[in-house]
């Protein structure tokens, strides 16, 4: 359990340190911890640690994990940060609170149904593919109003935020940074940007939600 609220507090007070360089204050940043391939048992040290907000890449195994803690910690926030499968949407509106990866019309009209099926809304953050790489899911920035659009006026869905995962070979700087116009052009308030190596430059651009887990939990099996 020390290792891991030692790594915790390590990642929150480099949140801080960052939010103040430019004059932010530290709560308009918030930890997703995320928790891929880590176990429950290594997930409830975090919560114990007193961290509520968490990630998942995969719905099919944050159902094997998440159910139980959830009812055990009712003020979880579970953001799901990996591909979403239609065939998954079902369970990830019913499971998750955050949905961040919308990437897709088919995606946003199966997510609007399920919503309105199970009377349950988790917020939506869209993914975009700022480095414009073809092996990587996201909507590309120039079609990126014209799908919110789409969501907002066809579907009848709130997009509270956009995400991305800039690509490995480059600068993640000038992806935060266009990330950070692009909300700005389309009022979006919300920015889920920054990962283990590079959450605390995301912070600098404006990242609201930053994603992290080798930093807090080791490298993953």
């Amino acid at each position: 359990m020390e290792r891991v609220s030692k790594q915790l507090l390590n990642v929150q007070q480099e949140i801080t340190a960052a939010a103040a360089a430019i004059g932010r204050a530290s709560d308009s940043v918030r930890l997703v911890a995320v928790t891929k391939t880590v176990p429950a048992s290594v997930i409830e040290e975090a919560l114990e640690a007193g961290q509520r907000i968490f990630g998942e890449n995969r719905v099919q195994e944050a159902q094997a994990k998440w159910p139980v803690l959830k009812e055990r910690y009712p003020d979880v926030e579970l953001h799901l940060v990996g591909p979403l499968q239609s065939n998954k949407a079902r369970e990830a509106v019913a499971l998750f609170d955050v949905i961040e990866t919308v990437d897709r019309p088919k995606i946003a009209r199966i997510l609007a149904e399920e919503m309105t099926r199970q009377g349950k809304h988790p917020r939506l953050f869209v993914q975009v593919n700022t480095g414009e790489e073809p092996q990587k899911a996201g909507i590309a920035p120039d079609e990126t109003e014209d799908f919110i659009v789409l969501c907002r006026d066809t579907y009848k869905l709130t997009i509270d935020g956009l995400m991305c995962i800039p690509p490995l070979d480059e600068e993640p700087a000038m992806h935060f940074a266009r990330l950070a116009k692009l909300a700005e052009q389309l009022g979006i308030n919300d920015l889920s940007m920054g990962m283990s190596t590079d959450f605390a430059r995301a912070v600098q651009f404006g990242a609201t939600y930053v994603r992290v887990g080798t930093a807090i939990f080791g490298a993953r099996a």
